[in-house]
């Protein structure tokens, strides 16, 4: 008597092998369930709901991020209206420069911009 197992079965596995993996090596679940909990929060355009990673939370009634990274960039959300957010290359160049500290960014591009 042969075990076969049917090609259904293979991809249900596949697929859930796959998705665990999202879940487990990115940011996807928890940016997932931060824009699900709060409509004030987003992902900046120049990231990615994998890869993007709040290090700093508001603390308040709200649980928005304030400063935030990917593999590239550093962003602060400055509350604009005309520019939500700010972001600055994390190889840069500028004398002093904090992470938790935007007015240190020296060469920060505003993002998203209406």
């Amino acid at each position: 008597m042969k075990n076969k197992i049917s090609g259904s079965t293979i991809f249900v596995l596949a697929t859930g092998v796959l998705v665990l993996g999202i879940v487990m090596w990115t940011n996807f679940f928890s940016n997932a369930l931060m824009l699900a909990m709060d409509r004030v929060n987003f992902i900046p355009a120049e990231s990615s709901i994998f890869s993007f990673e709040p290090y700093e939370i508001n603390q308040g009634s709200s649980s928005y991020w304030i400063y935030g990274q990917d593999s590239d960039n550093y962003y602060y959300f400055s509350y604009e209206a005309t520019s939500p957010y700010i972001f600055i290359l994390k190889s840069n160049n500028c004398q002093g420069f904090d992470r938790l500290n935007f007015k240190t960014w020296c060469a920060a591009k505003p993002g998203g911009e209406k």
